[in-house]
């Protein structure tokens, strides 16, 4: 549980050189073919938004707490979160992961839409789902539904204001839009969280899909994938999903002991992305006419 702002540095320095020397490329490479490998390594990098403010959203990348709080924030508004709602929205996920009706971050909810599936690759349900909510949030001054329970009513003030400073960072890239009469601007703000968002999601999806509902152990209701150095670094280490929800006050960096210490005692993690979706995938298409069914697992005999 040790927090090391030497490793969180480690990490986000390469993906901020990544991102921007990415978008440097794009810039002086616009209005040619050679601006699409630039815009698919910036895309890529910009939708990591969505694995960073998950983890800073724990405050343990950095032992530093403003460090870990500026970084929360500029990665929730890259990832089109407010900040102070996602941080207790999540906090009732780990509470209540995959509880049916507790859970506020069910990503395939039963029985599955294979459309919604399919086209949140792109961010498009959800992250349409996200701005319709900032907007609701910031006109009427007050949260509800759900957030009333998750959020507590010292923080629905700053809900509000965050979801006001969001659209405004929105109106500032439209007016500039506008000013230099080009979508530039808009291509490298707020949108790449939609274009650049399926390499984001083909990890995302592996978490819970197709996992068993309302049980309590972790270890039954997340999925643990193997990944290839590279992927561990876009996905921030998420992959050892499984002992993240057991323990959440872990760093990132530290996932990949915490599984060598404690995998004798879990589900067998998946061997490659590849093999989690073809796990998952006719799990999700048979939920769509059997809504109760879930994959079956097995703990290993102590």
């Amino acid at each position: 549980m040790r927090r090391s702002d030497a490793a969180g540095l480690r990490h986000f320095a390469l993906w901020a050189v990544l991102l921007l020397g990415s978008l440097v490329g794009v810039l002086f490479t616009w209005r040619t073919w050679a601006c699409l490998p630039f815009l698919a390594v910036y895309g890529v990098m910009y939708s990591m938004s969505d694995h960073h403010a998950h983890e800073l959203s724990h405050g343990t990348p950095f032992k530093n707490r403003l460090l870990n709080e500026a970084l929360y924030q500029l990665s929730a508004f890259m990832t089109l979160h407010e900040s102070h709602y996602w941080r207790w929205s999540h906090t009732f996920h780990h509470t209540n992961t995959l509880i049916v009706g507790q859970d506020p971050e069910v990503a395939v909810k039963r029985p599955p839409q294979i459309w919604r599936v399919a086209t949140d690759f792109f961010f498009l349900p959800s992250g349409l789902a996200e701005i319709r909510k900032l907007c609701k949030i910031a006109f009427s001054g007050s949260v509800s539904g759900d957030a009333l329970v998750f959020v507590p009513s010292l923080d629905q003030p700053k809900v509000v204001r965050g979801a006001r400073v969001y659209l405004a960072l929105f109106t500032a890239v439209g007016a500039l839009c506008v000013a230099f009469k080009s979508g530039l601007p808009a291509l490298l703000i707020v949108t790449p969280r939609f274009w650049g968002g399926p390499f984001a999601q083909l990890f995302n999806i592996t978490q819970h899909a197709g996992l068993p509902e309302n049980v309590r152990d972790h270890r039954l209701n997340c999925r643990t994938v193997l990944l290839n150095p590279v992927s561990r670094f876009l996905y921030a280490n998420m992959n050892f999903h499984v002992e993240h929800h057991m323990f959440p006050m872990v760093p990132f960096h530290a996932l990949p002991a915490l599984h060598a210490e404690i995998r004798d005692q879990c589900v067998a993690a998946s061997p490659s992305v590849s093999a989690a979706w073809r796990e998952l995938l006719p799990a999700i298409r048979r939920q769509v006419t059997d809504p109760v069914y879930s994959l079956t697992r097995s703990l290993p005999v102590p």
